[in-house]
């Protein structure tokens, strides 16, 4: 099994669809690296040689912010739209959608469950 920042690619797979098992490297990207190694991007993840495995990983290290490094890069970016307390900002501290969706409907994913409000039967006067 090929192990490539931190991540084990799946055996089976293409090299060019399990390195976009690694976060930050999707189609292109994977594409672009095999290039620049020299690898056909036809063969499976268990056939590659140790060499193989080895420039497509020094490419990755030199050329890409991947995993770690760039779920905190990206984290530091959110916090400092929150920090100067623009919209964007505002939004992500509020929880809700930020890029324009509406909200009156849908936005569940961002909202979480729906919270019924109600079925309290009002008291009418004294008999």
């Amino acid at each position: 099994m090929a192990r490539i920042a931190g991540v084990d690619l799946p055996r089976e797979k293409r090299v060019e669809v399990a390195l976009t098992y690694i976060f930050g490297i999707g189609r292109n990207n994977s594409r672009t690296i095999l290039q620049q190694a020299e690898v056909s991007p036809d063969i499976r993840v268990k056939d590659l040689s140790n060499e193989q495995v080895a420039k497509i990983r020094s490419i990755i290290g030199s050329e890409f912010k991947v995993e770690g490094a760039l779920r905190a890069e990206i984290g530091m970016n959110i916090k400092r739209l929150m920090d100067i307390g623009c919209y964007r900002g505002l939004r992500h501290r509020r929880g809700l959608p930020v890029r324009g969706q509406r909200t009156h409907t849908n936005a569940r994913t961002r909202r979480g469950r729906r919270k019924t409000i109600g079925g309290m039967k009002k008291v009418v006067g004294k008999q």
